[in-house]
């Protein structure tokens, strides 16, 4: 033990010698470390707030969408009334809310905003994860006659209110003027794409004000019973391919998305992203490990006499040897630890930028930390055997 403290000191006055060229070794070690730190955590922040999101929707919903929602479904026919009604008849154990979206703006006063124009009732509306803030949602005769009233999202609010009351004031919503009848209570985003620029009208007012048609854009579909998730996707694909005239052997023009797969796949695919740069940051260790062999083949040349001395008073060569392991390892251990503190901060700093989750995951700041160690006994070795290896008459002639 007093051998291995008596080490540890030389190796930490070794050090503190020439700090500067100390602190110019390990810079490579930070920036692997904070790097891999970083990205980590930033990747972490973001899988854990888009799957939370996405989860928000519910285990229990199928959302049945035209065409396919990777491609955007933009050849596929809309569907109609007919095709709603079909699920709801015809499925048992759900719940069905038909949806129609359109892009575009509104206007108050001399303020405009570019928004998503969404024709969704109540049911829609709940499903979708909203809650009120301020009025009330639609009334069943509103519902029903198509009433011009509306119900609109913060970010609306704040483009066109700025903090002011919106209920009882009178939008327009492309040639639609409608009465604000409520506030929603903030959402945030979800992958990228604000969920409070948003204003809802009753279907049957989108459908005829706004859209001009009768065309349903998705069907938003409670599951009862969880355990059905899959039945129910069975039958309501088997009844959407009946009612579009989809030959057996042809694909379908439609897509039924269950969210739980949705959430999944998404956490599937950011953590194989976070994984990959992850990898990439960790290849500056490697050539922060470089730098450490590098310095040390120097220490070794300038301090070959002092090596010489300590192998002729008696030092074993396993003995230096251990030295100049040490000395590496603590640069590498010093480079692992500012890299880590970098890293969090960039994390903590990233995250905070993006409204996300800050993540702290000990397990691969415990692993980043050894992988700085290991690399410093790895790339310290090769130094260190050479520097056990001196001759000691040949070291003591040295200059």
């Amino acid at each position: 033990m007093r051998f291995l403290l008596e080490t540890a000191r030389l190796a930490v006055r070794s050090i503190l010698r020439n700090v500067l060229r100390s602190a110019l070794t390990v810079l490579g070690i930070v920036i692997g470390v904070a790097a891999v730190i970083g990205m980590v955590g930033i990747g972490q922040g973001t899988t854990a707030e888009v799957t939370g999101q996405v989860s928000d929707l519910g285990s229990d919903l199928l959302v049945v969408h035209p065409g396919s929602i990777m491609t955007g479904g933009q050849l596929a026919p809309l569907f109609d009334e007919a095709d709603f009604l079909a699920i709801v008849d015809q499925i048992n154990g759900i719940e069905a809310e038909p949806l129609v979206a359109r892009s575009g703006s509104a206007v108050f006063g001399g303020e405009s905003t570019a928004t998503t124009i969404e024709g969704a009732d109540n049911g829609a509306i709940d499903i979708l994860g909203y809650d009120l803030a301020q009025g009330r949602v639609f009334a069943e005769t509103e519902m029903r006659s198509g009433a011009p009233v509306c119900v609109i999202g913060s970010t609306v609010r704040e483009e066109l209110f700025g903090v002011g009351n919106p209920i009882g004031e009178t939008i327009r919503v492309r040639q639609l003027a409608c009465e604000v009848v409520g506030l929603l209570v903030s959402k945030g985003a979800t992958l990228g794409q604000d969920d409070d620029n948003v204003v809802f009208l009753p279907v049957r007012t989108m459908q005829r004000r706004v859209a001009g048609s009768r065309d349903i854009d998705a069907i938003l579909v409670t599951v009862n019973d969880p355990q059905r998730m899959g039945r129910v996707e069975t039958e309501i694909e088997a009844l959407m391919r009946e009612r579009r005239g989809i030959g057996p052997l042809e694909e379908d023009d439609f897509d039924v998305a269950d969210m739980a797969e949705v959430a999944s796949m998404v956490s599937d695919i950011t953590g194989i992203l976070t994984g990959l740069l992850a990898a990439l940051a960790a290849i500056s260790l490697l050539v922060g490990g470089i730098g450490i062999m590098n310095i040390m083949l120097v220490s070794v040349t300038e301090r070959t006499r002092e090596i010489g001395i300590r192998l002729a008073v008696g030092a074993t060569g396993g003995q230096v040897l251990l030295q100049f392991l040490v000395e590496a390892v603590f640069l590498s251990a010093i480079g692992g630890a500012v890299g880590i503190l970098l890293g969090l901060g960039l994390a903590w700093l990233v995250t905070g930028l993006l409204s996300v989750t800050f993540i702290v995951d000990p397990v691969i700041i415990a692993v980043a930390f050894l992988f700085a160690a290991f690399v410093g006994v790895l790339f310290g070795y090769f130094p260190a055997r050479r520097a056990a290896r001196l001759d000691p008459i040949e070291a003591l002639r040295h200059q």
